[in-house]
C-alpha cells in the first residue's frame, strides 16, 4: 500500500474520485484503501491484463481489462474509463462486465 500510495500521488489529482461497483471515494488515501480492499477479496494468483490497446480521446481514456489466474484466460472482464485533469487522473470509473461480484 505504501508504494501504491506514492504512485497514486504521481498520477492522480489530489481531489480525484474512484468510482466502482458499490463504491465511490475521493482523495489519495481513500483511493489507496479502496484498491487494498479490492485486492483482499481477489484470489492471490489473480492478475489484471490489458485486453486491447488503451485509447485516449480529448482527455478521456479507456482501458479494457481481464482478471484471472496468471497465464490463463480471464475469469472476469471490465473496463476503466478515466477523465484527465491537467495531465492527471481526475476521475476513474470502473465497469465490471462479467465474472467478479
Amino acid at each position: 500500500p505504501a508504494v501504491r500510495l506514492k504512485a497514486i500521488k504521481k498520477i492522480y489529482s489530489e481531489s480525484a474520485t474512484l468510482n466502482h461497483v458499490a463504491d465511490q471515494v475521493t482523495g489519495f488515501d481513500a483511493i489507496n484503501e479502496s484498491v487494498s480492499t479490492t485486492q483482499k477479496v481477489l484470489p492471490s494468483n489473480f492478475v489484471f491484463t490489458k485486453q486491447s490497446p488503451v485509447i485516449i480521446n480529448n482527455g478521456i481514456g479507456r482501458l479494457v481489462w481481464g482478471a484471472g489466474p496468471a497465464g490463463q484466460p480471464p475469469v472476469a472482464t471490465g473496463m476503466d474509463i478515466v477523465q484527465f485533469h491537467d495531465g492527471k487522473i481526475g476521475a476513474l470509473y470502473v465497469f465490471l462486465d462479467s465474472g467478479l461480484k
